[in-house]
């Protein structure tokens, strides 16, 4: 499995040459072995790729990300079969059970409201809210059928961003939050794809129109570090930058603890999925989560 991100943002033309991506820069030509690449970010809406360079890609399940006029990620380019035991893996994902869906959520759902609260107590916010959150991790029941995420987001978004913030204004708050999710809703997906799962069968989400429902219910427990580095980085800037694009890329290149050890960010996503798989396959809900602490040491 590749390890590098590779983000392109100048560049006008890639290509294939042999097995490494051919980069055209200032009439200079930068070759990068495609086995060497986790995730390749094209941040250039006027860049050209080569289909043997795409396919050659998806032939090395590398994470391809595209990006739209306003830097956001807008595509993430995949094999249409990602795992030889794929059709075998769709059968099991339709028959996973109920019951156990209902707990994971109610687990996953607990630990992402923890964690929003951990936000809070690291940014030395009010203590009220703290409180209300921990209190709302306490009493989500399985399947959240009392809705305590909805609410703690309410009230952990206003705590961090002001009381005036509203999800989904335009504004560079947004921005960064929705950049670094997508970057990190990415190389989930790469993740699922790789294990032959479909992405639209989720767990807990299950909208009609959205093709990334599983990787959304992956997704929650990781949602709070994109808030606290937008909290930090963000906040007061009225421009989503450069910096801050790359900054949050560089989220997902470090270190975090999964049961005492350090692992990649992507190898603890590996992890994560593992062990919400083995929850279905063993018929047991015991699942652990990362600590929500990066390590600077890769």
């Amino acid at each position: 499995m590749g390890w590098r991100i590779v983000y392109i943002e100048d560049s006008d033309y890639l290509s294939l040459y042999l097995d490494n991506i051919n980069i055209k820069k200032n009439d200079q030509d930068i070759l990068i072995p495609i086995s060497d690449i986790h995730t390749l970010i094209i941040d250039n809406y006027k860049a050209v790729l080569s289909v043997n360079l795409i396919n050659k890609c998806t032939n090395y399940k590398v994470n391809i990300v595209l990006c739209g006029f306003d830097h956001l990620p807008q595509s993430i380019i995949h094999p249409c079969s990602g795992n030889n035991q794929s059709p075998k893996i769709l059968k099991q994902q339709l028959g996973w059970d109920d019951e156990i869906k209902g707990k994971l959520q109610q687990l996953i759902v607990k630990k992402k409201i923890e964690n929003q609260a951990k936000v809070l107590i690291h940014n030395s916010k009010g203590k009220g809210v703290i409180n209300k959150l921990n209190q709302y991790a306490k009493e989500v029941l399985p399947f959240d059928s009392t809705n305590r995420e909805g609410l703690s987001a309410k009230v952990y978004f206003r705590e961090l961003f002001g009381q005036d913030f509203m999800r989904f204004d335009e504004d560079s708050i947004n921005a960064g939050l929705n950049y670094g999710y997508a970057i990190v809703r990415s190389q989930i997906t790469k993740v699922l794809i790789s294990r032959g799962l479909n992405t639209s069968l989720g767990i807990f989400h299950k909208g009609p129109n959205n093709t990334f429902n599983l990787s959304d219910d992956i997704i929650e427990i990781f949602r709070p570090l994109v808030d606290n580095y937008v909290y930090n980085n963000i906040k007061n800037d009225t421009m989503f930058s450069r910096h801050h694009r790359l900054s949050l890329i560089k989220l997902t290149t470090k270190k975090m603890l999964y049961d005492g050890q350090k692992h990649t960010f992507l190898n603890i996503i590996n992890i994560y999925v593992r062990k919400i798989l083995d929850c279905f396959v063993y018929k047991n809900v015991n699942l652990t989560f990362p600590e929500l602490i990066l390590y600077n040491d890769i």
